[in-house]
């Protein structure tokens, strides 16, 4: 079938309201996009949500949204949207530009904690002074790790009040005393 514009080959064939008609209208692909029936912004969930829901409902069309704006690093220019496609951060200032953005990030990263706590090298377990450094290394790592169960531990308690699950909201409770009381015993010795 040829375009009712021009010669060529008819690739969009579509059937539009003139003047309280429905007429089909068969173009190429160039005269489609000229003619507003083809190109960007005619995708067919666009379409469904643009033109036949609203006829359906009585609702008026939607106006289209608009994408948006990444968030920006002040010092490099760096947007969050280029850190997803490389996953590398562009100098050590995006890390405070995007916390927010980063921080369940990380936590899905280090299951559920935010902060890397990392591993000791063996040469610091092995050596002679160094003993008390890689002690020091373990207690430290088991008191952020102790903060970060607690904080967990209180999120989701002030999500079990909001949801009103109150027996939840009481077993995390008692959980949150007792990593308390352990580690104040703890402090303590």
């Amino acid at each position: 079938m040829k375009c009712d514009t021009c010669d060529k080959e008819a690739t969009v064939h579509d059937t539009v309201l003139r003047d309280g008609a429905w007429v089909e209208v068969h173009c190429c692909e160039a005269c489609a996009v000229n003619q507003g029936l083809a190109g960007p912004g005619h995708s067919l969930n666009e379409l469904l949500t643009n033109f036949v829901l609203p006829q359906i409902t009585g609702e008026k069309p939607k106006p289209k949204a608009t994408k948006a704006r990444s968030p920006t690093c002040t010092a490099c220019g760096f947007t969050f949207e280029q850190f997803r496609q490389a996953g590398l951060l562009g100098c050590p200032e995006c890390y405070a530009a995007f916390e927010t953005l980063l921080l369940p990030l990380l936590e899905r990263a280090h299951e559920g904690a935010a902060q890397h706590i990392g591993k000791v090298p063996r040469r610091l377990a092995e050596s002679g002074p160094a003993k008390s450094e890689l002690e020091s290394a373990r207690i430290l790592a088991a008191r952020r790790e102790q903060v970060e169960r607690e904080r967990l531990l209180r999120r989701q308690l002030e999500d079990a009040v909001k949801s009103e699950q109150y027996e939840l909201a009481a077993r995390l409770r008692d959980q949150l005393q007792q990593l308390l009381q352990a580690s104040a015993a703890s402090r303590s010795h």
